[in-house]
């Protein structure tokens, strides 16, 4: 079946994008006002975009109070400052109930009983029970007519300390997070703990195993 997009609406674009891209990373955004008031919000548009520069990208639609931005995106806009963590199956409640609609002034943190702690390189706190944290600065804003792009610049990763196999090596171990991606629908999301390992081969190798050569 063929789905023209240009002969969809807006909401049936979003729900055939939301039920194939799956699963999606989470970022779950914290950012604070010019007067310093914290808000945290989860975002499924987002990736990892660079290296180098180390960038990430998280789309922000706008209000569902009326015109204007979501509270995220003013508040980047305001200070060009956020925090990405990440979500874990054990913050899993804590981040659905920080993606209600709270009214203007209302802590997301609070309300979800999560603890925030101070970063290192800009003002928004993470949250501790995040297993990892990206500390971002703006890069750009790309406007995506009802969305926006918002690209940050990584500038400092708090990681729990369980979750680094070897830290002079850099090795991660991405398992112990235990990190959710964003399925389709209103309420369904994915375990990382199911996994398949499908080892990169070479030219070489590809060539031998066509002509029926063992590796």
């Amino acid at each position: 079946m063929q789905f023209d997009f240009d002969k969809l609406s807006v909401a049936e674009r979003y729900k055939l994008l939301t039920s194939t891209v799956v699963p999606r990373p989470i970022a779950w955004v914290v950012t604070q006002d010019a007067a310093g008031v914290v808000n945290a919000a989860p975002f499924s548009f987002f990736n990892a975009f660079s290296s180098d520069p180390a960038i990430v990208g998280v789309s922000v639609g706008g209000s569902p109070r009326g015109p204007g931005d979501k509270d995220t995106l003013a508040n980047i806009k305001a200070t060009g400052q956020f925090v990405v963590c990440l979500v874990s199956e054990a913050t899993a409640q804590a981040m659905n109930i920080t993606a209600i609609d709270m009214p203007p002034g209302v802590d997301e943190l609070a309300e979800a009983g999560l603890t925030p702690v101070p970063s290192r390189r800009v003002k928004p706190p993470r949250i501790a029970e995040s297993p990892v944290a990206m500390e971002c600065e703006t890069f750009q804003l790309v406007p995506l007519g009802g969305n926006t792009l918002v690209l940050g610049r990584v500038l400092s990763m708090e990681m729990r300390d369980d979750c680094v196999a070897d830290p002079a090596k850099l090795y991660i171990d991405t398992p112990r997070m235990e990190l959710l991606g964003r399925l389709h629908g209103r309420g369904w999301y994915a375990r990382t703990t199911d996994r398949v390992e499908i080892p990169r081969i070479t030219w070489d190798t590809w060539q031998a195993r066509k002509a029926g050569k063992p590796d």
